[in-house]
């Protein structure tokens, strides 16, 4: 299955929230908050485009 998308890095994802910082960003995984990441054997992350625009869906809806 090849998936049209783009996997972002870390820092991709905290500027595209705006500029959250990564504690609070860690903070949110913690708390269950933040969108679905795949952790890579070295222990970085990175989060599909895709899977972070439903995340944002999601916290739209809910407000």
């Amino acid at each position: 299955m090849t998936r049209r998308d783009e996997l972002l890095t870390l820092p991709e994802v905290l500027e595209e929230l705006g500029g959250v910082s990564r504690r609070t960003f860690y903070r949110w995984r913690e708390l269950g908050r933040a969108p679905v990441c795949l952790q890579l054997p070295n222990d970085e992350l990175r989060v599909w485009r895709s899977d972070l625009l439903a995340w944002l869906d999601a916290l739209r809806e809910a407000a």
